[in-house]
């Protein structure tokens, strides 16, 4: 058996901070991403967008990018969404969410640009 990996991280060093669990796996491409979009559309889940400063990924709530889209099919849109909420909030990290209406929580949720610690 391979040895466990330390993932370096702490407090004090904003960048090295892991948000969600795909922050503990290669960074995706627009490929990846956009493969995640499709699982979310497909499922049935209404796509939001979030973001917040990096500082307060931990201790806050994330501020919800317009309203959830609720509905939506296109994975061009929800990444068009995103892509905009991040040129808005170059800073922030942005969260893509899959909302499950039938179990009324969220089905999936991963951050898709990291924010720059400050």
């Amino acid at each position: 058996m391979s040895e466990m990996q330390d993932y370096k991280s702490s407090l004090s060093d904003l960048s090295s901070r892991k948000v969600e669990t795909f922050s503990y796996l290669p960074e995706m491409d627009a490929e990846a991403i956009r493969k995640q979009v499709e699982y979310i559309v497909s499922k049935g889940w209404n796509p939001a967008i979030e973001h917040t400063e990096p500082e307060n990924a931990f201790d806050h709530y994330w501020y919800m990018w317009k309203l959830p889209m609720f509905g939506e099919t296109n994975p061009d849109i929800v990444l068009a969404e995103a892509e905009a909420c991040h040129k808005a909030h170059p800073n922030n990290h942005v969260r893509l969410v899959g909302f499950d209406n039938f179990k009324q929580s969220k089905g999936a949720e991963m951050v898709v640009y990291r924010g720059k610690a400050v």
